[in-house]
């Protein structure tokens, strides 16, 4: 997989196949050679740009704090994927855990679940249900189109990490069922399933911006307890031959 520690591996040495979507993005921009970290800062960094910008020529200062909080989950998104991902490939595992980890795809389809349900939430469920529907509360009746666009591409950062910590704990638990390991793979595994849960617990950062809309504050928190359990007993049941 390269040489020097898995923070400081260029992205681009990531086998495509044996990915995420987001590394194999990353990796493949052409050209382009960056490692973990500047590949998070520069997200990082653009998305807080666009968040402070958009408030200074618009005017939406009370939305600076709930954009940046989302934007910093979404980076810490990034750092789990990537260790966790950098962790697992490194490990003499079965192919089938692979396959379904990084193979399949399946967050992609469980990040656009929720982000339809989040946009289908936003924009038809809350205006005909809330009396001032979240968008209209942060950005105002007629909120400017680049402004939105930017929130739903911040939206959709969340929404396909979510997807992959989720589909990573389903996995993690199928693992724990199915196989044994050694001890030291049984600790990098366990490692893996304690980073999935502290992107869990990095999302109730977004739960005070959201304590007045009973169905996403629900949902968000709903998620981080059931990845949060369903992980922690993927790693407690690990099997050690």
């Amino acid at each position: 997989m390269g040489d020097g520690p898995p923070e400081n591996r260029p992205a681009a040495q990531t086998e495509y196949g044996e990915a995420w979507v987001y590394e194999s993005i990353v990796g493949a921009l052409p050209g382009v050679h960056l490692t973990d970290g500047q590949a998070i800062a520069i997200q990082l960094g653009l998305f807080e740009v666009g968040v402070v910008a958009f408030a200074w020529v618009y005017d939406l200062w009370n939305a600076v704090l709930p954009g940046t909080v989302a934007v910093a989950v979404a980076a810490v998104g990034s750092v789990v994927m990537l260790r966790m991902g950098r962790t697992t490939r490194r490990l003499d595992l079965p192919d089938a855990y692979g396959r379904l980890l990084f193979g399949s795809s399946i967050e992609v389809v469980l990040g656009v679940l929720a982000f339809v349900a989040l946009v289908t939430h936003l924009f038809v469920f809350e205006p005909r249900r809330a009396a001032t529907p979240l968008v209209e509360s942060m950005f105002g009746p007629e909120p400017p189109i680049i402004v939105v666009y930017l929130m739903l591409l911040v939206l959709w950062d969340l929404c396909y990490r979510i997807g992959t910590s989720w589909w990573t704990a389903v996995v993690a638990a199928w693992r724990s069922r199915t196989y044994a390991f050694d001890e030291e793979t049984a600790r990098a595994l366990r490692r893996v399933d304690a980073w999935n849960v502290l992107f869990g617990l990095s999302q109730i950062a977004v739960l005070p911006f959201v304590a007045d809309r009973p169905v996403l504050l629900t949902a968000v928190g709903g998620h981080v307890v059931a990845v949060s359990v369903v992980s922690t007993a993927a790693a407690a049941s690990l099997r050690v031959r």
